[in-house]
């Protein structure tokens, strides 16, 4: 059995970042050889991610070839409004209502091997072998499969299942903005954890060899998040302090070594097509946006009242919105959100909108948003505004926000009770962008730079170099120039039959917001690594 299909996840990867480095343009000269060598052989173009680039949605959308308000993935977690109260839980591949790849490339009798990619737990059925990203490594035996595979890999030399996965209780708490020193160790202690994916998944490529072998590596999106300021040539000015230097000439490491993994896994499958896809892009934002305290001024949103004690202050300083659910039309519930939930009138909710008002109430909400300034500059903070049936059409547009915001810098909101409204970051935090990367090389590929590509083409492209035909369902596209004549005209593109219902639709509920104890202590954790990174707020 051959590898014929290598589908490469580089979380947050951007052109910005990854140009200087393929072209040498920066001080370091050319760092990345092996894959500027693979883009001169192959094709490249930009890659849109989901409406809202955010990494459960946009990685949902690479794993099934659907759009968010198909698979039903909106966010890092989602809630149930029981109209004086809110609970939260995390999402999970029990919320996923579609197939992923993993599942109908197996049906089709392929052989799969999966790591690290996110919304995987607990893991579906497949042929081959699956290790979930996103879990902590207290529960990562339980969320592996087949089970007998947490015991293969503990084998492997070198395996540390708290480097591979998350170990909460190392991460330090920061804020929105690190020292440079500090900065260098949170950086160096993220390094290893893309190693031991890579070293498990070269493994499991050399001795299984399975059809479709998809890796994602997470690296990339850390280090953007707190480490752009050195990584954007337009802000990068050779540094003013020794310790900004040795951030950056770590953070340059990082990527030469990325490069040797891109290089060995290619290696290891030499007649594969290999497929280089992230998520999303990244930019950076200047701007602190806090949505809520604007929704207040509008008279649509109620805080809720502090007493002045310890446990108030924790509450206001959470990572959800702290509100007064009587008197609460309108909120955001997460900053990894950036959406706007507009309650609908019951018994249950009884300060809800009506839904004879519905329409003009967002309508006016919608037109509100767009008028939020800085009032330190008087430019608007908010560049547009898209309504669920826009942002997020299908079947499970229901559990999508109302309206999704896109901010001018393209940041994350804040949800906290805090004043002024607007504030400027003393330097830009690295932030989604809408602009991934998408670089693919092999037996018939063409030569060339593309036009943008949509996310949900990389699942269509991905089941073509498989041999399979194309579910009828999927969203994406072949672009037309992105395979030779002759690799077209001995394998044509076939379209198949539907993909089956995924995890969620097949048990008709997906996972209750009231999880149990083990649950719970994951939830906590990860909630935990989320305020880390800046989806969630400290």
């Amino acid at each position: 059995m051959t590898t014929r299909t290598l589908l490469i996840g580089l979380d947050g990867a951007t052109y910005t970042v990854l140009d200087q480095f393929l072209k040498g343009t920066c001080e370091e000269g050319v760092v990345m050889p092996f894959l500027a060598g693979l883009m001169e052989q192959g094709y490249a173009a930009k890659l849109k991610s989901t409406n809202h680039p955010l990494t459960p949605p946009a990685w949902t959308s690479v794993m099934t070839g659907r759009t968010p308000g198909v698979h039903g993935i909106y966010d890092f977690v989602r809630f149930e409004d029981m109209g004086h109260e809110l609970f939260f839980t995390l999402y999970d591949a029990r919320d996923i209502r579609v197939e992923t790849i993993w599942e109908f490339a197996s049906r089709a009798g392929q052989s799969v091997v999966s790591l690290n990619f996110p919304m995987m737990a607990p893991p579906p059925r497949i042929n081959g072998s699956l290790v979930p990203g996103f879990v902590s490594w207290k529960h990562l035996r339980r969320n592996v499969t087949p089970p007998e595979l947490y015991d293969r890999i503990k084998s492997f030399d070198g395996f540390d299942p708290k480097e591979l996965s998350w170990d909460f209780e190392r991460e330090s708490q920061i804020g929105d903005v690190m020292e440079d020193a500090e900065l260098y160790r949170w950086v160096e202690r993220h390094l290893p954890r893309d190693r031991q994916w890579f070293n498990i998944g070269i493994r499991l490529l050399k001795e299984d060899q399975p059809d479709l072998f998809a890796l994602m590596l997470d690296g990339t999106d850390k280090i953007q998040h707190q480490a752009w300021h050195v990584l954007d040539p337009a802000l990068w000015d050779g540094g003013k302090t020794e310790d900004a230097k040795k951030v950056r000439a770590l953070v340059v490491s990082y990527f030469r070594e990325l490069d040797g993994f891109l290089a060995e896994l290619h290696a290891a499958a030499p007649q594969a097509q290999m497929i280089i896809v992230s998520d999303h892009g990244f930019t950076g934002s200047e701007k602190v946006v806090r949505v809520n305290k604007y929704l207040e001024t509008l008279g649509v949103l109620t805080w809720r009242e502090s007493d002045g004690s310890d446990a108030a202050k924790r509450r206001d300083m959470a990572n959800f919105a702290n509100l007064d659910w009587t008197r609460t039309q309108a909120f955001c519930p997460t900053p990894s959100s950036n959406g706007i939930v507009i309650r609908k009138k019951s018994d249950a909710c009884p300060c809800g909108v009506a839904p004879e008002d519905y329409a003009a109430f967002r309508d006016k909400l919608i037109a509100d948003l767009l008028e939020m300034r800085d009032d330190a500059t008087g430019l608007p903070v908010i560049q547009a505004v898209l309504p669920r049936e826009e942002a997020f059409p299908g079947g499970a547009m229901e559990n999508a926000p109302d309206l999704t915001l896109i901010l001018s810098d393209h940041g994350f909101v804040s949800v906290r009770n805090k004043e002024p409204a607007v504030v400027t970051r003393p330097i830009p935090l690295g932030t989604h962008h809408p602009d991934g990367i998408f670089i693919m090389a092999g037996p018939g590929v063409a030569h060339q730079s593309g036009a943008p590509m949509s996310i949900v083409d990389t699942t269509v492209i991905a089941s073509h170099c498989l041999g399979l035909d194309i579910p009828s369902d999927l969203e994406g596209r072949i672009p037309e120039d992105l395979f030779t004549a002759d690799w077209l005209a001995s394998h044509p593109v076939k379209m198949g039959a539907a993909t089956a219902a995924g995890a969620a639709a097949a048990t008709a509920a997906p996972a209750p917001a009231t999880p149990g104890a083990a649950e719970d202590e994951q939830r906590e954790e990860i909630l935990a690594q989320l305020r880390l990174l800046g989806y969630l707020e400290d």
